[in-house]
């Protein structure tokens, strides 16, 4: 996890700020905790690494602040190769990038383990479904519309792991569970102020590229 304060949080703010308003999206500033949370998938194609980021700009006072966690925004690998059983028939689901205005809840996220999260509650979300089995996603199949409990979330285990393996199946998941628990303690202090509600906005790595906001 990085942490930008001072000229480097105003510099990323004005990229990300620029990038959101050609794209027509809403962009927080008033206030402390108004939380921008941002994914930036990598165009690598390569769904075994966490190569993506999660970003979450915020003011405090009046500073900005920047936290960038490495993530990934794309199912593991074996989850590809192998969609879990409830939706099997149609494959695994891939985040479509957009704006998901006040799409996001604090809430339990897990089966059998069960511990809080950011969870889909709030609005659908628009995914493409993987169905060839394998290991590299597609992401221009057609697009469907739903709630499929898309949520933010931590893999299973307490330390930064290097493969994706079964850590998502369409979920929004950090490599470091501690990154994990930094960011919900800031998204805690977030609901305090602002209500249970978040908005989540997940770019390609080349929206800021070609917009030379990288």
């Amino acid at each position: 996890m990085a942490k930008l304060t001072g000229l480097s949080a105003k510099v990323m703010v004005k990229q990300y700020k620029s990038t959101f308003e050609k794209k027509g999206y809403a962009f927080f500033e008033n206030g402390d905790y108004n939380l921008n949370i941002v994914g930036v998938r990598n165009d690598s194609g390569d769904a075994s690494k966490f190569d993506d980021f999660l970003n979450v700009l915020y003011r405090v006072g009046d500073e900005w602040v920047c936290d960038i966690y490495p993530a990934t925004t794309e199912p593991g690998t074996s989850i590809l190769k192998r969609p879990i059983k409830e939706v099997r028939h149609k494959g695994t689901a891939i985040l479509v990038p957009d704006q998901y205005r006040s799409t996001y809840r604090i809430g339990t996220h897990g089966g059998k383990t069960r511990y809080t999260a950011l969870i889909q509650r709030g609005s659908k979300v628009r995914v493409v479904r993987d169905n060839n089995r394998d290991s590299k996603p597609d992401y221009h199949n057609p697009e469907e519309e739903g709630w499929f409990g898309i949520n933010i979330h931590k893999h299973g285990g307490s330390d930064a792991r290097l493969n994706t393996g079964g850590v998502s199946a369409g979920c929004q998941v950090f490599q470091s569970s501690k990154d994990f628990y930094e960011f919900m303690d800031t998204c805690d202090k977030a609901s305090q102020r602002w209500g249970n509600s978040f908005t989540y906005t997940l770019l390609d790595e080349r929206d800021l590229l070609e917009k030379e906001t990288c």
